[in-house]
Parts: C-alpha cells; structure tokens; sequence
C-alpha cells in the first residue's frame, strides 16, 4: 500500500478480523493440534516432559503466546519451531472452504484486514483452506523473528495493526475475535468490538457484541452490511 493509498482510505471504516477458532470453528480442533506439536517441541529442546504443559502454559499466559517464552527463555530456532509446529499442521484436511463465510466477507461495506497472533505462512494458509485469501487488504502478524514482537492483548499490538493499514481514528475500526483479552483491550482503546465465542464475556464491559459464530456478525452489525 501507497502513502497515497493510506491518505485514501484514513477515514473509511475498517472491519479487522482474527482469523484462528474465528474465521472457522473452534470444533475442528486446530487449536489441540497446535498445543500438542508445541508440548512436543517442548520436549524435543530439552524442557522436562513432568513439567513442559504448565511451562508452556505459563509462557502463554505471561507472553501472549507461548512461542514468545520459548523464544526469552530458550533461544530457539524460530524457522525450526515454525516447521514443526504450525508448518507440520494438517490444515488442508482439517479446513474446509466456507463459501456462507467468503459471501459475509464480501458483502461487508467496510474495509476489510486480517490481524493475527500467528506467523504468516500460517495465517495465508488458513485463508486459502477457507477461500477467502483474496478479500482481505492486507495481514497483520507476528513476526517471531522480531524481537520483542507485539501480539494481542497488549495495546501496542492494536497500534501496529493501525499503522499498517494506515488508520488513526480508532472510532473507524471494528474487530472481531474469539479472545475475551483481545477484544477487551480492543474496546479499551475504542474500536467497536464482537466476541466471537459459545461462552459468554464474564461482563458486558468486555465487548460491545457477542456472537457464537462470525456468520452471525451481519446480525449484529446490519449496518455495516446495508
């Protein structure tokens, strides 16, 4: 994108959408497969097989993702976990084309960007399982080979996505997740939020809307889909 581009779109409305247990169902799995390559990473280091799950589960907890402690407290070999976690994931076969889901996307009337904790070659996989790679402006994604790298919750990550796609009005951005952290700082900052979620927020000051699936969003948003 241009600097004339980004002077083009600075006032439009933007829908960012996450895109793991979010753009598919949370059901396929996907999300045990990953946690179980990532226990066997754990192992493959050297971490204790006792102890690897609640060591990673603390890294999650404390880093906002589990790669980021791996990463501060065993130096790994980023293109090593990228090839035996997210790259050894049978997405192909897990994931199917949503053709209900390409149809939401498109009727939007909203920009529209994908922003993600994970890596991009993950994130441009999952979009083409779904088919829907081509209707989003750009990506924003972790870059594990970036030190200190921001990722949701933390506010900085939300300042990243904006400056990419070239936003400054944080009444303009909408965003819809499956994290009750994510979507709760994104609703401190101002963007109009959607939980996307079969459990409930714990308040209502969490998010502004609450769906069990992203088809469900013109629902909520019928205004952004007129």
């Amino acid at each position: 994108m241009t600097m004339g581009d980004l002077d083009n779109t600075s006032s439009e409305r933007i829908f960012y959408f996450d895109i793991d247990n979010c753009l598919y169902s949370p059901d396929l799995g996907i999300h045990h497969l990953t946690r179980a390559r990532i226990y066997a990473f754990g192992k493959d280091i050297g971490m204790d097989s006792a102890s690897v799950v609640d060591t990673c589960s603390s890294y999650y907890k404390d880093y906002g993702l589990t790669v980021r402690g791996l990463i501060n407290h065993h130096g790994i070999d980023v293109a090593e976990f990228n090839k035996k976690v997210d790259g050894d994931l049978p997405l192909e076969s897990v994931i199917k084309p949503d053709p209900a889901l390409r149809q939401m996307i498109l009727s939007i009337k909203t920009r529209r960007w994908a922003f993600t904790n994970a890596g991009i070659d993950h994130a441009r996989r999952v979009l083409k399982c779904l088919q829907v790679d081509d209707l989003f402006e750009g990506i924003t994604y972790c870059d594990y080979t970036e030190p200190d790298f921001p990722c949701k919750p933390e506010r900085r990550a939300y300042e990243k996505v904006m400056e990419e796609s070239g936003v400054k009005d944080t009444q303009l951005c909408y965003f819809a997740d499956d994290s009750v952290s994510n979507v709760k700082t994104a609703k401190e900052i101002g963007w109009t939020t959607v939980l996307v979620s079969k459990l409930p927020p714990s308040t209502s000051a969490t998010t502004d809307y609450h769906i069990t699936t992203i088809h469900e969003l013109p629902k909520v948003l019928p205004q952004l889909f007129m």
